[in-house]
């Protein structure tokens, strides 16, 4: 089930473009900063096509058409892909352009990001770090608090009850109902 929160409000529900479209760029640039995992392997050039078509639907450029069609493209590559990170890497191209679909993609665009490095075998706390680095002000609460309920991002700490230390940087609080 949808979290409400991440409906656009042309859907009915709260999401402004503003932050829609803020969620698409964090998104994007989650996917791009591991993107390198999946180019290193060929050159199919369908997951960074399908960033850039984000890019071009967060400055109105393009319909959120041509993002959706980007999407399935960067999924068809991340089911050929070689390897683990590479296939990660083209999944969170994938879902950072669906973002302009539907908002809660970027948060799986973020986790796949996060898969992406550790299926190098590196952890991923420090691009986990990144990533709440880079999360704008203006949906830093949203994406927090999401991360915090569900558990998803956070390397260390998913599917536990602990605080996440990238959250705590950021000054996030805890809801009192997790």
């Amino acid at each position: 089930m949808r979290d409400k929160r991440f409906i656009a409000v042309h859907r009915g529900g709260p999401l402004d473009l503003k932050r829609h479209r803020l969620l698409a760029t964090w998104a994007a640039d989650c996917a791009e900063h591991v993107l390198p995992l999946f180019e290193r392997n060929g050159s199919d050039d369908r997951p960074r096509k399908a960033i850039e078509v984000i890019r071009a639907w967060v400055a109105g450029e393009l319909p959120v058409g041509a993002a959706q069609k980007a999407a399935g493209a960067a999924h068809a590559a991340a089911r050929e892909a070689k390897g683990a990170a590479a296939m990660a890497a083209a999944r969170s191209a994938g879902h950072a352009a669906a973002t302009a679909h539907f908002a809660d993609h970027s948060l799986v665009a973020a986790q796949y990001a996060l898969r992406a490095i550790e299926a190098t075998s590196a952890p991923s706390n420090d691009e986990h770090a990144w990533q709440m680095a880079r999360l704008p002000e203006p949906v830093r609460d949203l994406q927090t608090n999401v991360c915090m309920q569900q558990s998803v991002l956070c390397p260390g700490v998913r599917g536990t009850s602990q605080r996440c230390p990238s959250l705590r940087q950021v000054g996030a609080q805890r809801p009192t109902d997790c």
